[in-house]
């Protein structure tokens, strides 16, 4: 059984968020467009044909390594659509059996069930803040917080990783839901395997490393660990409003992660569409302002993971102004001091 954890916490934080924005700019905000949407998922397939097409035809590592991010992060961004699906904000009233075909439609190319996504993202978003309850923390999270560690996620470790977590919470699911879950991750594997197949006989296996295998074994990884860094690593977990990363907004990577940079927005008010959380990150400003909250981008989030070696979820701000202190040299403080005392009361 779950506690539904961020809802008992999170009470004031909502009742607060509702007072910042106006009725009228709630209703806008969650208003759906289905056709706006389509449009969005029609591009992403089709940049997903067309980078497919130009790394089996191109083989010049100048033109098809850049391509390969495109299309590894265009498989993530499937992700993304799926999210979309999980939350109903397609149309403007449920649809479960259109729903349930994109869903399919999104789940397949990123390799996963939807079943197993939308339990689990649920779950996540009730369970926000607690260390067992929430999915993503309890079993995705790095339990070792070593460099060598980390990097295991950008790499294709990731999919053991990942799958094993998987594994762990479905386990604990009703049986009807496994068992739907694994039909659909068979539906998935098979799908996979048929398009790896049909690229290597088509193009051969050069073609089949540069369109396929690259992208989702080694890029996919990337645009996954990237986007997850700005979720819900760097937070203050004292304060309900800072237990999602406060991310710049940034026009390549609103492109690039299609506005699922914006996941503290997104767990503030779940029921907007993607394509309305810059706008609603603009109208959040002042809330910002108010509570102090700390602006991250990701060049930032990875110098903070990598390199300064912080925890997930945890106060990075914090953690910086400790080691400082730890670093300053004996008597700093009592120099401080004096320096403070002597600007007070000037001889």
């Amino acid at each position: 059984m779950k506690s539904h954890y961020y809802s008992q916490h999170a009470a004031a934080l909502r009742t607060e968020l509702g007072h910042t924005l106006s009725r009228d700019q709630l209703v806008a905000f969650h208003a759906k467009d289905a056709t706006r949407h389509m449009v969005i998922a029609a591009r992403q397939f089709a940049i997903l044909a067309l980078a497919t097409w130009a790394l089996m035809a191109i083989a010049n590592p100048l033109i098809w390594i850049p391509l390969a991010f495109v299309q590894g992060f265009t498989v993530f961004n499937f992700t993304v659509l799926l999210h979309e699906v999980v939350h109903h904000t397609i149309f403007d009233h449920r649809r479960p059996v259109a729903e349930r075909v994109f869903g399919w439609l999104y789940a397949v190319p990123s390799g996963i069930s939807a079943s197993q996504f939308t339990r689990w993202h649920l779950d996540h978003h009730a369970e926000l803040g607690s260390d067992e309850d929430d999915p993503k923390r309890h079993h995705l999270s790095p339990k070792v917080n070593a460099r060598w560690f980390k990097l295991l996620y950008c790499s294709p470790a990731l999919f053991p990783i990942y799958f094993r977590a998987a594994r762990k919470e479905s386990a604990t699911y009703p049986a009807a839901l496994q068992q739907r879950i694994a039909f659909e991750r068979k539906v998935s594997m098979a799908a996979h395997l048929a398009v790896l197949a049909l690229i290597w006989t088509l193009a051969g296996s050069g073609a089949a490393l540069r369109a396929y295998i690259v992208p989702v074994f080694f890029i996919f990884p990337i645009a996954f660990t990237l986007n997850r860094l700005g979720q819900h690593y760097d937070i203050d977990p004292t304060d309900t409003a800072k237990w999602g990363t406060l991310m710049r907004g940034h026009w390549f990577w609103d492109f690039a992660f299609l506005n699922s940079n914006y996941h503290l927005e997104h767990h503030y008010f779940s029921g907007v569409p993607f394509y309305r959380l810059p706008e609603l990150q603009r109208a959040l400003a002042p809330f910002y302002e108010r509570h102090r909250m700390r602006w991250q981008n990701y060049s930032g989030l990875v110098y903070g993971w990598l390199v300064q070696n912080h925890a997930p979820h945890t106060n990075w701000a914090a953690a910086e102004e400790n080691r400082d202190a730890a670093a300053a040299p004996a008597g700093a403080g009592a120099v401080d001091l004096a320096r403070s005392d002597s600007t007070l009361h000037p001889r």
